[in-house]
């Protein structure tokens, strides 16, 4: 076995000298390395440093260009929207149409002024805000253009009101006049109307023909069928009216009719609708009377003679006086009366 235990029969083995020279040189070597690399590390340093300066000067310099970008844009939304308020305010006149067209338009525009606010204090859309600032100053020469028109159609529309003014002025005195026109021929139809109903009247009542003579009798039929004349009431069957015209030169020949009204003493007239009776207009009064019977007779401008019978059926005659009345044309044209016991 081999001994490795120095103190036993070995020498301690030295070190070898160095080759390269003296260790003041490798010493002054090692600090030009330490010089180098320091310096190196200061380079890089210094370096960074620069670089970092740099960028935040950058980063300063674009956050100033940034506030004053912003600072610009405020100022000149804040006089475009001012200007705009004052040009619409201005545009207002007496129209409340317009005016309100005008609120509205202003109501809008603050709208958009608080839209492009807040792309203002949005730093990334700095470009978008200036764009819908140029969009205001096109919203608001839209605004006065669409006012301008509008002044324009009113104008217009004030010239053709007027002129339809004037022609209605035109067309209402016209209207007065004819209605002046209209009244005065109204008033002078009424007025021929009115002679030509009294000359009517006149004519009317010159032409009614009056009786001669009136006779009027209680009539009995005998068994035999004869009737004879009676005072009394009980053997009254019918009445016989018997009567003469006077002559009329005014009538023209033809077929008259006389209505003849027998009036009971109660004063109420012998009226029943199947034996003829009916009622007629009084022209002197205007009254509708009841008649009794009527007699048409062939009349040729000269006395003519006429009779006829009145016989009802279940009609009990009372004892009294009874006015008879005869019209011709709705007048009285004779009157008489019978007595019965």
């Amino acid at each position: 076995m081999t001994n490795n235990n120095p103190s036993k029969g070995t020498q301690p083995i030295k070190p070898n000298p160095q080759p390269y020279g003296s260790p003041q040189k490798d010493k002054k070597q090692n600090l030009v390395a330490i010089a180098a690399t320091v310096g190196i590390i200061l380079l890089g340093v210094i370096g960074w440093l620069a670089y970092t300066n740099m960028t935040k000067a950058n980063q300063l310099e674009q956050t100033v260009y940034q506030l004053e970008e912003t600072n610009s844009l405020r100022a000149e939304l804040e006089s475009q929207y001012n200007q705009a308020l004052a040009d619409l305010e201005s545009q207002k006149t007496t129209s409340d149409e317009l005016n309100a067209i005008i609120d509205q338009q202003k109501e809008e525009l603050e709208a958009q002024k608080n839209k492009i606010s807040r792309l203002i204090r949005n730093k990334g859309k700095l470009d978008k805000a200036r764009i819908e600032i140029e969009n205001l100053k096109a919203q608001v020469s839209g605004y006065i253009a669409e006012i301008d028109q509008l002044k324009a159609d009113n104008e217009a529309l004030a010239g053709e009101n007027a002129q339809l003014s004037e022609e209605k002025s035109m067309l209402t005195a016209d209207l007065q006049n004819k209605q002046a026109e209209n009244e005065m021929l109204n008033d002078a139809r009424t007025q021929l109307v009115s002679e030509k109903e009294a000359l009517a009247s006149k004519v009317n009542l010159a032409s009614v023909i009056k009786m001669k003579s009136m006779k009027v009798e209680g009539m009995k039929v005998k068994s035999s069928g004869k009737a004879v004349a009676t005072k009394r009431a009980k053997q009254v069957d019918k009445v016989k009216v018997c009567f003469t015209t006077l002559d009329n030169d005014v009538v023209s020949p033809g077929t008259e009719r006389f209505y003849i009204r027998l009036i009971n003493p109660r004063g109420e007239t012998l009226a029943i609708e199947d034996m003829g009776s009916g009622t007629i207009t009084n022209k002197a009064t205007g009254e509708e009377i009841r008649f009794t019977q009527y007699e048409e007779v062939d009349y040729n401008n000269e006395e003519a003679n006429s009779c006829l019978y009145w016989q009802p059926t279940n009609l009990a005659f009372s004892a009294g006086t009874y006015t008879v009345e005869i019209y011709n044309k709705g007048y009285l044209a004779g009157m008489g009366s019978f007595s019965l016991k």
